[in-house]
């Protein structure tokens, strides 16, 4: 009896003592991996063996476990279970190590810049990067659910019955996930094409904001007083929308001012150069100072400057206003809009006029 409960111990105790080596020389190789791979020589391979590490000790102690389940003293129902739970247990650690190891070599190359790589290239990498990255964890997410409830008989024979029955089963399945798929497939054509990416300058519904977030299924807009647009990817394939970053972030405003007829548009013109002298907010790329039109009772002029990015173009333009119109209101305030009023008398009231004399001379001759 006292032989039959050693024994027994020693088989339970016997997969934890491997399982305990196992994470020893789990931890020895990932201190040599380390030493070997570091951030100042191999910066995608070190955050490669640096991410993952809890997911890879979690794999190799359920590994350990699966392949000593069969050696336990257990009933064969109770092993099967052990042994299923195990498996699922294993699967699940394993798809959580890849995850993690592409997630880590995706971000790697996220946090990478080159010396020489402009603005707009930067966020055309960023966005590639980001939605494959997105892609390739949804992917192995899925898989990972689908192995796991493949070790379950039952879910095993549903999915055998349903690859029996693709044809309507596809057909059913394809219907109700039109929209995720769609929106998937969205993701990677503006991850090929870029009509977005990640920090443009886009009006979207009326609304001018920045690109925060390209997420699998829907964009993130950071609109200007810092509320969030949520819009579904196939909105930015389907319909029209304004980027002001596709190919470069310094872009033109303009300035509408409303003047009489009697503003002298050269000192007008002049003043608007030495407002722009006196301010960063300018690129010095493009300025100008035209009429554009002529109303019933105001003349329309437009100021055409040109700013970095769009921002900066706004407060631009803000500074643009204030100071023309001071410069108006200081030096011309008669050259402000105003209404004209032209009084004239008939000639049939001037005429009676003379015919009546006024009260005061006939009192006097009285």
């Amino acid at each position: 009896m006292d032989f039959l409960t050693s024994s027994t111990v020693i088989a339970f105790a016997a997969p934890l003592f491997a399982m305990a080596v196992a994470l020893a020389a789990h931890q020895i190789l990932l201190r040599i991996l380390q030493r070997l791979f570091r951030p100042d020589n191999a910066p995608v391979l070190s955050r490669v063996v640096r991410c993952g590490s809890h997911a890879t000790r979690f794999a190799v102690a359920f590994a350990v476990l699966l392949a000593a389940v069969p050696a336990l003293p257990l009933p064969a129902t109770a092993m099967e279970m052990v042994a299923r739970a195990v498996g699922m247990c294993f699967i699940g650690a394993l798809g959580w190590t890849i995850a993690a190891k592409v997630g880590a070599v995706f971000d790697a190359y996220l946090h990478r810049s080159g010396p020489n790589e402009s603005g707009s290239e930067w966020r055309r990498r960023r966005t590639k990067l980001t939605v494959f990255r997105r892609l390739a964890l949804l992917t192995i997410m899925a898989l990972t659910v689908g192995f796991m409830l493949m070790t379950v008989p039952l879910v095993r024979t549903i999915g055998i019955s349903l690859f029996a029955s693709a044809g309507v089963a596809g057909i059913v399945l394809g219907i109700a996930a039109r929209p995720t798929i769609a929106n998937l497939i969205a993701g990677i054509q503006i991850a090929l094409t870029q009509p977005i990416r990640i920090g443009d300058s886009v009006v979207v519904e009326g609304e001018w904001g920045n690109v925060d977030e390209i997420t699998s299924t829907y964009v993130v807009v950071r609109i200007w007083d810092d509320r969030r647009l949520i819009v579904p990817l196939g909105y930015f394939l389907e319909k029209p929308f304004q980027n002001w970053t596709r190919d470069a972030p310094n872009i033109l405003g303009s300035v509408m001012l409303y003047v009489d007829y009697s503003v002298p548009i050269p000192a007008l013109r002049d003043h608007l150069r030495a407002v722009l002298d006196s301010t960063s907010l300018w690129d010095k790329r493009v300025w100008n100072l035209q009429v554009t039109d002529l109303k019933e009772r105001t003349m329309e002029l437009r100021a055409l400057v040109s700013a970095p990015d769009a921002g900066t173009a706004w407060d631009l333009r803000c500074l643009v206003r204030e100071e023309m119109i001071r410069f108006l209101t200081e030096r011309y305030p008669g050259s402000l809009p105003r209404e004209r009023l032209d009084v004239a008398r008939s000639t049939v009231e001037r005429a009676a006029e003379r015919s009546f004399p006024e009260p005061e001379r006939i009192n006097g001759q009285a």
